[in-house]
Formats: C-alpha cells, sequence, structure tokens
C-alpha cells in the first residue's frame, strides 16, 4: 500500500506519516527503482497505534519506547506508559479545575462588588499557585524499590507496621462493606487491604504511585482493577466509590495536602460514601512528648478536618500510634 492510500485509510495526512518515519517509529520499506513507499500490514498496524497513542496525548520519545518493547516484551510496558500518561492527564484535570474555580471566584467577585481590585486578583492567584504547588507529587520514599520485599517488611517491622494485620481487619469491619459495592484503597501497595474487600465480595480498584507495587498487587489479585494514582490526583471521575480505605500510606502527605487529600476522596465518592484509615497518629500528649512528628499524623487535626467537612467520626486506637478513624458524612 503506497502513502497516500495509507493516509486516506487512516485520516491522517502523509506529512504526518514522513514525520513519524523521520523520527523513527516505522520504517517502511521502498521500491528499487523510484523509492516509493510500500507499507505492509506491520507498518500500518504500527501507524494505528501511534495515532491512538498520540491522541491520548503520549509524546513521540514514550510512543517509540513503548513501541520496542512490546515487540521485545510485549504489551506491558504500553499499559504502564498508557497508566502513566493517564495519571499525569488526571492531575492536569484536576489543576484545570483548580484555575476555573479561582476565575470563578473572580468572576463572582465583580458580579458582587462590580470591581476587582489588584490586592484581590494578587491574592486569589497566589492562592492558586500555593494549592498547586501542594498538589505536586514527588516520590520520596523509592517504593519500586520495596516492592519486592513489602510484605516481608509489613511483618518485621515492628516499628512502623506493629499490629498491621490487626488494623487492616479494623478496616474491613469497620467500613462495613455489602457485596457488590465499589471500594477504592488509596496507596494500594500490594493489595493486602484491597484484598481482604475483594474477598467480601466488594468490587476494589487500588490506586498507587508505584508501578512495581501495582504490579505486585496484580500478581496477587490478578482480578483487581489497579491505576497509577496518589491521593492528591485519584485517576477516577466523580462520584465512582462506596467507601474509600486507606492504610499506612496518608501520614506521608504534609498537613497541607492532607485537605487536599481529603477533597480528592470525597470527588470520587458517592454523595453518601464513607472513609476508613489506618494509620500512624499521634494525640495531643503524644505530640507535646515528641519532637519528630513527620511520620505521623494529628489525630485531633483529621478529626476536625472530618468534622469541618461534615463527617461524624469513630476512632480505634491499635497500639500507642496506630489508630483506625472510620468517616461517615451527616448528610
Amino acid at each position: 500500500m503506497k502513502i497516500k492510500e495509507v493516509a486516506d485509510k487512516l485520516k491522517i495526512t502523509q506529512r504526518a506519516i514522513r514525520f513519524y518515519e523521520d523520527k523513527g517509529l516505522i520504517a517502511p520499506s521502498k521500491q528499487d527503482d523510484n523509492q516509493y513507499r510500500i507499507f505492509d500490514e506491520e507498518d500500518i498496524w504500527r501507524l494505528q497505534t501511534i495515532v491512538a497513542l498520540r491522541e491520548s496525548g503520549m509524546s513521540i520519545n514514550d510512543i517509540k519506547t513503548a513501541l520496542s518493547d512490546i515487540k521485545a516484551n510485549g504489551s506491558s510496558p504500553l499499559r504502564y506508559l498508557l497508566e502513566l500518561q493517564r495519571s499525569v492527564m488526571f492531575s492536569k484535570w484536576i489543576e484545570m479545575k483548580q484555575i476555573i474555580e479561582t476565575t470563578d471566584q473572580m468572576i463572582e467577585t465583580l458580579k458582587n462588588d462590580h470591581e476587582l481590585p489588584l490586592d484581590d486578583i494578587y491574592t486569589l492567584a497566589e492562592g492558586s499557585r500555593r494549592l498547586r504547588e501542594q498538589r505536586e507529587w514527588e516520590d520520596k520514599w523509592g517504593f519500586d524499590q520495596l516492592a519486592s520485599v513489602h510484605d516481608q517488611l509489613v511483618q518485621e517491622d515492628s516499628r512502623k507496621y506493629k499490629n498491621y494485620d490487626e488494623a487492616l481487619e479494623h478496616i474491613v469491619k469497620l467500613v462495613s462493606s455489602i457485596a457488590g459495592e465499589k471500594g477504592l484503597d488509596i496507596g494500594t501497595g500490594t493489595g493486602n487491604l484491597a484484598g481482604r474487600l475483594s474477598a467480601k465480595g466488594v468490587m476494589m480498584a487500588g490506586v498507587d504511585q508505584s508501578r512495581e507495587m501495582l504490579l505486585a498487587c496484580q500478581r496477587k489479585f490478578p482480578e483487581m482493577e489497579t491505576k497509577l494514582g496518589n491521593f492528591l490526583a485519584l485517576p477516577y471521575l466523580d462520584g465512582k466509590f462506596d467507601f474509600v480505605v486507606s492504610s499506612f500510606a496518608l501520614h506521608h502527605l504534609t498537613s497541607y495536602q492532607i485537605p487536599l487529600a481529603l477533597q480528592e476522596m470525597q470527588r470520587v465518592l458517592k454523595p453518601h460514601g464513607r472513609i476508613c484509615i489506618a494509620d500512624l497518629m499521634m494525640n495531643e500528649n503524644q505530640i507535646s512528648s515528641n519532637e519528630n512528628d513527620e511520620d505521623y499524623i494529628h489525630l485531633s487535626k483529621l478529626i476536625a478536618l472530618f468534622e469541618s467537612n461534615g463527617y461524624i467520626t469513630k476512632q480505634m486506637r491499635i497500639n500507642e500510634m496506630l489508630y483506625v478513624v472510620l468517616a461517615v458524612p451527616i448528610r
């Protein structure tokens, strides 16, 4: 098939096909006498794939990597790149929603006051900038490297993961899931909590920032849906889940990021959706006697945050630092 026929068939320009050839994404054979390009079935398949991936927003370099990995290893590297692209798009979408909300605030101020002083514009813009910076996510913990030994660590690390299994069981009990419900486990890791809920007949999905953690989760629970993402940009549309759970993950956020994480949980929950979290937390007495508290959540602040957002809470203390908190909306 010649280039014009391929362009007509795929509804792209001949110029685009030549561009992909220049970038090394395709290499059609050429006729000896006139050097016309001849496209076989594999060339057309690659072009179809390139067009689809470009439509998803993937860069030329990532497409080149994906195509070479598919040829060598199958489709799993492509799935990861698509998941990564989807995660980035959700982050951009959430950022765009924030910009729209800031613009709406400016419009509302103008409508009510018939003016928008420069100081007000600056305040709104500065607030929007700070929120954007707080949403920026960085893996500072190296969870990809820990994935292969994670399940061993949670059984052996008596400080960080003390009473780990007991905490997961309390979440399962408190969230009171019903078979057929949809649940989301944020920071799912290798899926230990989500797997227990799946055994109850719940349709569980898991989100994690670590590709290797998700691969380990998929090996253990192949029926479970997993997606790359994090607390600050959950890769789901609004109102998808009956409940959200998380274990030993929320304390990785800063005190400024936790309210943003709650906003994201509320966004993906159905109107009466509930939240249950097990994590390392400190009460007021412990805070005053502990100089190094960056690895812990302030329990009273978390409870106040839930209550200010219309939740009633129930807390259960597992050990001196480990709590389980259930939050149910009042409305």
